[in-house]
């Protein structure tokens, strides 16, 4: 079978990776060709365009980006013409995705939706454009599946979520991080964006004098130039980079500053005390705050649906707060505990005792047999 993948960002690759890879296990002749990054190339699928050209986050930075945008589109459907999949496979990334599933579906694909929109939050008016144009959606948080059956009556499908196998890998593998092995080592996370890293890094990096007996690593995502990523840390005995290896890192660490988005699950799940820290575009959170609907923005405290971490949202993001946020993590040993019981249930709300991407290869396997 052929199969046309489109993941736009970082976490798209790696779990489209792992998707690859069970796919290929139940069709070894499977022919792929993907939008992605070099995870989903390693593991197999003919690369066609790089997340790097396509990630804009925010409202004011698609409008900018827009001539790209339509640009990328026009290309995509180019593309998958040429190729003629069985199935279009589409990874997150809804504002790219539910375009090219709707033309998808016009012309005649299967489509099966890998990690769903999380329209529960906002642009609700996109369900019923998905459910006219996806045969299967896959969703990966456990109040999703309800959320539709009541809200929308789609039966679509809970199949766990892809960072518990990832995680569960990562037990298995050595963590070296020789550069600061045994020190006490506070994680910093500010992102893989460039976007984002200018404006939550130096709010993170204001706290280290406040704490002189630790260690502040910063995680480089893969694919940051090195000299650019070098220019934001100050020279400081106390502070590392650790590039390209952010599980050794949060396997060391005793408490981490992550920036919104999938680390902050990643983090939990790892079992680090963390604080969630988001600063962005002031007219993009002013749209933001008029639209989404939800209590929280970090996935952790959707899932559990009340704050197990803290978050601290734009002119909150500010030195004081972290200082005192960062210093409960530390000392406040109820703090601790209670951060621990809760990501112990955070865990079994996750796993649906089989791999995400199994169960995944699984329905599109089924829906290309009817």
């Amino acid at each position: 079978m052929r199969y046309y993948i489109i993941a736009g960002e970082a976490s798209g690759d790696l779990h489209g990776s792992n998707l690859i890879k069970a796919i290929k296990a139940k069709d070894p002749l499977a022919v792929i060709q993907c939008w992605g990054g070099d995870l989903m190339e390693a593991a197999g699928g003919k690369l066609v365009k790089h997340y790097r050209t396509l990630a804009f986050m925010g409202f004011v930075e698609v409008l900018l980006n827009l001539r790209t945008i339509l640009s990328n589109i026009k290309f995509c459907k180019k593309e998958i013409e040429t190729f003629k999949p069985d199935v279009l496979i589409c990874i997150d990334y809804p504002g790219f995705n539910l375009r090219i599933a709707k033309w998808a579906k016009s012309k005649g694909l299967k489509v099966v939706y890998f990690i769903a929109p999380q329209v529960w939050a906002w642009k609700e008016n996109r369900v019923p454009a998905m459910r006219a144009s996806i045969d299967r959606l896959l969703c990966i948080l456990p109040f999703e599946k309800q959320y539709f059956k009541d809200k929308w009556n789609w039966e679509v499908d809970y199949i766990g979520h892809p960072l518990m196998q990832v995680l569960k890998s990562q037990n298995n593998l050595p963590h070296p991080l020789p550069q600061i092995a045994g020190e006490k080592i506070i994680a910093l996370l500010p992102g893989s964006r460039k976007q984002e890293i200018t404006k939550k890094l130096p709010e993170m990096l204001s706290v280290v004098n406040a704490f002189p007996n630790y260690h502040f690593a910063i995680a480089q995502a893969p694919g940051l130039d090195d000299a650019w990523f070098a220019s934001l840390v100050p020279a400081n005995k106390n502070v590392h980079i650790v590039k390209g290896n952010t599980y050794a890192l949060l396997h060391h660490s005793i408490a981490a500053l992550v920036t919104s988005g999938t680390a902050t699950l990643e983090t939990a799940l790892l079992g680090v005390p963390e604080i969630v820290c988001y600063k962005g575009n002031p007219i993009t959170l002013a749209l933001a705050k008029r639209f989404v609907k939800i209590k929280f923005i970090a996935l952790v405290n959707l899932i559990m649906d009340k704050e197990v971490v803290k978050e601290l949202i734009q002119e909150d993001l500010n030195k004081k707060n972290l200082v005192q946020e960062l210093s409960l993590l530390l000392e406040d040993g109820n703090k601790k505990a209670q951060i621990k019981a809760d990501y112990q249930l955070l865990k079994e709300r996750l796993y649906t005792g089989q791999s995400a991407t199994d169960v995944a290869a699984e329905i599109i396997q089924e829906e290309l047999s009817k």
